[in-house]
């Protein structure tokens, strides 16, 4: 069972879709009694990082959220926005993190991009992935996702990082500690490559 964290940030509606065509149940959760007996957890988020943060807070999920998480270890994966606030901190605002990742949140070097749109970083994009993880099953090669962001997550410790983008120069897309998850590009916007890596996710 997969439950899907609805803190009115975030096309819900894409995830359940996806999962409806690989058979794996979904949860949506609004409310912190929605998420006391979950298995898996979906955190997504758009938008800006001070607004999500808000969000969260506002639904009365948040406490709960980091007793699954940093006491329960239940398996999280937080997705663009989402994986932000996994952070400490965010150049885009001024709220703390949840901090269930050791990373700061940078804005992109405009100098470095050759684009003549420079910001946001959107479109497809390769995903490096620099260690084996069940996550990427059979999405090592070729794999394109969808990126929609103008700021990246910088891990602290560069363990947790999971795979590797370019967009000027090499940038953290996806990460990983322990049963915390996050990916920056949109896998329910990346056709059968995001089917895929959601479908993992699921089976971990």
């Amino acid at each position: 069972m997969i439950t899907i964290i609805d803190y009115g940030v975030g096309n819900i509606n894409a995830f359940v879709n996806v999962y409806k065509r690989v058979n794996v149940p979904v949860k949506i959760a609004k409310t912190a009694a929605d998420i006391e007996d979950a298995q898996k957890l979906i955190l997504p988020g758009v938008g800006h990082f001070d607004h999500a943060m808000s969000e969260l807070i506002k639904s009365g999920m948040r406490e709960k959220l980091d007793e699954l998480v940093m006491v329960k270890k239940v398996p999280i994966i937080g997705i663009c926005v989402g994986m932000q606030m996994m952070g400490n901190i965010s150049d885009e605002g001024k709220l703390a993190g949840l901090k269930w990742l050791d990373a700061s949140i940078k804005k992109f070097d405009e100098t470095k991009i050759q684009q003549i749109t420079k910001l946001p970083h959107m479109g497809w994009n390769d995903v490096q992935p620099l260690v084996s993880n069940p996550l990427f099953e059979g999405l090592e090669k070729d794999a394109l996702f969808y990126f929609l962001h103008s700021y990246y997550f910088e891990c602290n410790d560069p363990v947790d990082i999971l795979a590797t983008s370019e967009y000027g120069g090499r940038f953290t897309c996806a990460a990983h500690h322990e049963n915390v998850y996050g990916i920056q590009f949109h896998p329910e916007k990346s056709h059968h490559y995001g089917e895929k890596l959601l479908h993992n996710f699921a089976k971990l």
